[in-house]
């Protein structure tokens, strides 16, 4: 877990910073007319960046809008070139691939024609962003290596580095550290060259991290040390609080734990003095570590807990789950079961949201590649026709044997290239097709296939009115108990192996699985596709749910093992049911429908199937079951309920 992290930190302290300008006066030249339009424009640009790059995209975008329309109406091509590349790189940070590349093409296209080839280079860099982001690795060298090629002409030493630069990153990205390290190392090459030692204080940081993960430990503080002299000498807050937690981490992983509590306590201090709200959270995610390991658990749950708060407000979902494995560690070493629990259960359900985002940004991926791919057809198209005018042409004009028979040879090389491109989008096709359905796979299995349908079509899937829904619900009796006697390990395997089976009973059914909350497991029969016989098979489900539960509970007894005596409930009626979220989708249900059944479960006895006066009424002719009336029982929240308990002819 400690490792993972390690690299998560390193990924993280990999961004530049620049330094802040006024706004107010930028703006102010901006808006004077009296000064030159390249000035102006100059300031709009600038003031984009330092103001709303990073901070507020959208605004930044909107400006941007507003700096391509003036450039253009001034015949400013330079400025043209900035504003498309500005907005372009403002588009891929939001995650539009498609608008981003488009952008870039048309700034190209301009850089060309005016022979701007270190404005073309730069568009050409950030191109290969586009395809290092969505995982074309292919793509991405060719776009760095044309770059390269115009920095190497027009001999562009700062050039140069940054694309050294980027292919390191690549190949830190694919864990292949000594690539990525010489890569590194060329750059601070470039950079000593040009006399500029302070830009090597982030590269030497980098490479510190990148010892880190191979444990070589010397080497790791020689090169954190060394970014650390020239970040004070810069007097950069943010380079200095990044190179004390690189050599507090060192010392963290060599078991050095009062020295790393200094540098990360240091590193957390300046972090907090400039608001670095990420840099922070990493910090203290360190420290909770230390005293994890000194068994201090107090300590460590003020950390963690403070630690959690600073990565909600960043949205840091890596350093939430970490967050919460702290937490749930601490307390279970402190004998406060039901508190790790809690924490437990959000350290899962964090994961299933990274896993979630994860499935978006991999279908965000896929729709980018499908429309490069359409681009790449079209080209082909194009290629072709231009190449029959241009045969056709040849044919009117000189009707040569020799000229024929060199057509003739062109045709044929053509035809090779062509059949060669096509058998190439044939493959592509088929890649994109196994991967588009390898994730509707994922996405159908966080939605019902009906939600996941409509969302892939609309894009958005509407909230639904359903008046008879059955609501089952099971709990595990003496679970808070039992899992302050067991292991995470076994406590885990055992809910895990019924639940699975209770997925395999809902699917047989056609029940829909909503959730599960800790040691609950909550489903409904008739949604999102309501049915004549939703309640009797939710009832059925319910019975061998039970069925399964107790021969477990039989067999474990038998062989001295240990699982859960049961309770369940069903209560039937209308709910609102749709997705919650943009993102992080999740199926779930609303309604007191859904507060009934869960106080009829935990009004039910165990081992038996409990349900409510309105459930009975729909099945109580059904001669499939068999039906004992309990009386009115009381039921928190509700009163008294009539129950009745259900068992199957």
């Amino acid at each position: 877990m400690k490792k993972m992290r390690l690299l998560f930190i390193l990924l993280c302290l990999q961004s530049s910073v620049y330094s802040q300008t006024d706004l107010d006066s930028l703006y102010s030249t901006w808006e004077n007319e009296k000064i030159s339009d390249s000035i102006r424009a100059f300031a709009l640009t600038d003031y984009i960046y330092d103001g709303f790059f990073s901070s507020q995209p959208d605004s930044a975008l909107i400006l941007t809008h507003q700096l391509y329309q003036f450039t253009k109406e001034t015949k400013n091509e330079k400025g043209l070139i900035e504003a498309l590349t500005l907005r372009g790189y403002i588009q891929f940070r939001m995650g539009n691939y498609s608008k981003a590349l488009a952008s870039y093409e048309e700034g190209l296209e301009i850089a060309e024609k005016i022979d701007d080839k270190l404005s073309a280079a730069d568009i050409l860099v950030k191109m290969g962003y586009i395809y290092h982001d969505n995982e074309d690795i292919i793509n991405a060298l060719i776009y760095y290596q044309k770059s390269l090629k115009i920095y190497e002409e027009e001999n562009d030493l700062e050039g140069k580095g940054n694309i050294y630069n980027e292919f390191g990153s690549i190949y830190l990205s694919k864990g292949d550290y000594d690539k990525a390290l010489d890569y590194y190392k060329k750059s601070i090459d470039i950079n000593k060259e040009l006399n500029y030692e302070e830009g090597n204080s982030a590269m030497y940081i980098n490479i510190g991290g990148l010892y880190l993960t191979k444990n070589d430990f010397q080497q790791a503080l020689d090169y954190y040390e060394k970014g650390l002299v020239i970040e004070k000498k810069k007097e950069d807050k943010l380079g200095i609080a990044s190179a004390l937690s690189g050599i507090g981490n060192v010392y963290l992983e060599q078991g050095a734990s009062t020295k790393a509590l200094d540098f990360l306590q240091r590193s957390f201090d300046i972090s907090e003095s400039i608001n670095d709200i990420q840099g922070g959270t990493n910090t203290l995610l360190s420290i909770s570590d230390i005293y994890l390991d000194n068994k201090n658990y107090t300590k460590a749950i003020t950390y963690c807990k403070k630690s959690l708060s600073m990565a909600k407000k960043v949205g840091d979902l890596g350093g939430q789950e970490y967050a919460y494995e702290c937490l749930y560690e601490a307390y279970r070493a402190l004998g406060n079961p039901e508190e790790a629990l809690v924490y437990h259960e959000q350290m899962i359900f964090i994961g299933d949201s990274i896993k979630t985002e994860d499935l978006a940004i991999k279908l965000q991926q896929i729709e980018f590649s499908k429309k490069i791919l359409a681009d790449s057809l079209v080209q082909i198209e194009k290629d072709i026709k231009v190449q029959l005018q241009h045969e056709s042409e040849v044919q009117r004009k000189d009707k040569n044997r020799n000229l024929a028979i060199a057509a003739g040879i062109i045709c044929f090389i053509l035809a090779i290239g062509f059949f060669s491109r096509w058998q190439y989008v044939k493959k592509s096709k088929n890649v994109l097709k196994k991967e588009k359905d390898r994730s509707e796979s994922l996405l159908l299995n966080i939605l019902p296939a009906e939600i996941a349908e409509e969302l892939k079509e609309k894009g958005e899937a509407k909230a639904r009115d359903f008046d008879l829904v059955s609501i089952l619900f099971t709990d595990f009796k003496g679970f808070t108990e039992k899992s302050a006697e067991l292991t995470a390990a076994e406590l885990i395997g055992e809910i895990n192996h019924c639940f699975k089976a209770f997925d395999h009973i809902c699917e047989k059914y056609g029940i829909e699985k909503i959730k599960t909350i800790g040691d609950a497991f909550m489903a409904a029969g008739g949604l999102p596709v309501p049915s004549t016989d939703s309640v009797q098979n939710t009832v059925m489900a319910a019975l061998e749910m039970q069925s399964f539960m107790t021969q477990r509970f039989a067999d474990k007894e038998t062989a001295e093992g240990f699982t859960f005596e049961m309770r369940l409930g069903i209560h039937t009626g209308p709910v609102v049911a749709g997705i919650v979220g943009v993102k992080k989708f999740q199926y779930d249900i609303w309604g007191d429908t859904v507060n009934t059944a869960a106080r009829i479960e935990s009004s039910g006895a165990v081992g038996q199937v409990n349900i409510s006066q309105h459930t009975y009424e729909l099945l109580q002719d059904n001669k499939k079951f068999t039906f004992t009336h309990r009386g009115k029982i009381q039921a928190k929240g509700k009163g008294k309920i009539d129950m009745y308990f259900v068992t199957r002819n």
